[in-house]
């Protein structure tokens, strides 16, 4: 997905990235080695910030959060958001955060997860589940939060059937696996809770997207 995102949003070699939610820095040794950009890393996680740096020396891989990006005003090119959003705490700040850093022409890449029938979001909130699905919005209210934050949307793909794929890999290596498996149906917890779970992710029935968006114009003064 990452390499789909490039594709449609390339940037120059030597473009400054962020990958907000890094993990161990798959992404961003990606983008440094495959591309030649100078990308950086940030997460909220020190055993995840370790474990980067010991599998990919000399990488810049530095522990933080999305609301509070240690960086100044409109210095980055891009920033990626690759399964992030839907598990901060707050997104609206965060994305607010993002558009602070970026510079003018910049563009924000986001992957996640997103509800198609929203209507069964309330439901599914209040179980409160942790992770991914617990974060989870529709396409309307992701719209209305980057809209606020001060983003366009520029382009937008689904890539849902691609979904159970990629949570069958976020298991594998041990990710966010408890929330992955109720995708799948699977569960933890007491049997009576594993089924409301099931029924209220069939209902909200969780699609994956591709967005592209950049920073709104600035209106001349007057204006």
């Amino acid at each position: 997905m990452t390499g789909r995102a490039l594709t449609l949003c390339p940037f120059p070699p030597g473009s400054r990235l962020l990958d907000v939610g890094c993990g161990v820095g798959t992404t961003v040794q990606y983008l440094t080695d495959r591309h030649g950009y100078r990308a950086a890393g940030i997460d909220p996680s020190a055993l995840m910030i370790e474990a980067g740096r010991r599998r990919y020396p000399g990488l810049r891989l530095m522990r933080g959060r999305g609301e509070a990006l240690p960086f100044a005003d409109d210095v980055l090119d891009g920033v990626l958001a690759e399964c992030s959003l839907s598990v901060t705490s707050d997104a609206d700040r965060v994305a607010r955060e993002i558009h602070r850093t970026l510079a003018a022409e910049g563009r924000l890449l986001i992957s996640d997860v997103y509800a198609r029938n929203p209507e069964f979001l309330p439901e599914l909130r209040r179980l409160g589940l942790s992770g991914c699905l617990g974060g989870m919005k529709s396409m309307e209210e992701l719209a209305f939060s980057l809209g606020a934050s001060g983003f366009e949307i520029l382009h937008w793909e689904d890539h849902s059937v691609e979904l159970k794929l990629f949570a069958a890999r976020i298991i594998l290596s041990g990710g966010f696996a408890a929330d992955f498996r109720c995708l799948g149906g699977e569960c933890g917890g007491e049997d009576r809770d594993i089924d409301k779970a099931r029924q209220a992710v069939s209902r909200v029935r969780p699609g994956y997207f591709l967005l592209i968006a950049g920073k709104k114009p600035r209106r001349s003064a007057g204006l």
